[in-house]
């Protein structure tokens, strides 16, 4: 019986997703509205993203235009990306609200790279732990008669090519970010 690796593949895969969307996250002197995503206001006695009550298209390279559905709502959206702290800013107008993106200095460049590196480790220790449940599964099917000593050697000698496979693959989404970052 050969190990299936649907589930490992399907959490590595996760464990990447999650970390991609971590690194959207961060400034990186251009216009992106995935630095939104994690913003939350008050509406309607829910906690809502800024996306699910209003427009958000980018005007040009360094301009983000947000006109909410309701006006009310404006000064809510406007005070949380301003508590939320990600190096914008924000001014409200007749039709809605600007976010400029300033340009980045070297310093926060490297600032923002060294952010960059922590969620990518963070995501490797991550990773870390759903591969020892994957090799402690392999080990376990063995010893209850479930494969062979060869089918395990050749399991985990799969494991460590999937392994390998999903830390370099983390590692060039580190490196991707970190060239935008840089303005590479």
């Amino acid at each position: 019986m050969t190990y299936d690796f649907s589930e490992f593949k399907k959490k590595a895969g996760e464990v990447a997703e999650r970390l991609q969307k971590e690194l959207s996250a961060i400034h990186t002197g251009r216009a992106s509205s995935a630095i939104l995503d994690g913003i939350f206001i008050e509406s309607y006695g829910a906690s809502l993203a800024i996306q699910h009550v209003a427009t958000i298209a980018s005007e040009d390279a360094r301009t983000l235009r947000i006109v909410p559905w309701e006006k009310s709502n404006g000064k809510e959206i406007e005070k949380a990306i301003n508590a939320a702290n990600l190096g914008i800013s924000v001014s409200a107008d007749a039709e809605g609200l600007r976010v400029f993106f300033p340009p980045l200095t070297t310093e926060r460049r490297v600032a923002f790279t060294k952010i960059v590196r922590d969620k990518v480790e963070d995501a490797r220790v991550s990773f870390k732990g759903v591969r020892e449940n994957t090799k402690n599964d392999i080990i376990a099917t063995e010893k209850d008669g479930g494969m062979s000593e060869d089918e395990k050697t050749l399991a985990l000698e799969t494991l460590q090519k999937l392994v390998d496979e999903t830390n370099a693959n983390l590692g060039l989404i580190g490196e991707k970010k970190d060239k935008e970052i840089m303005g590479e």
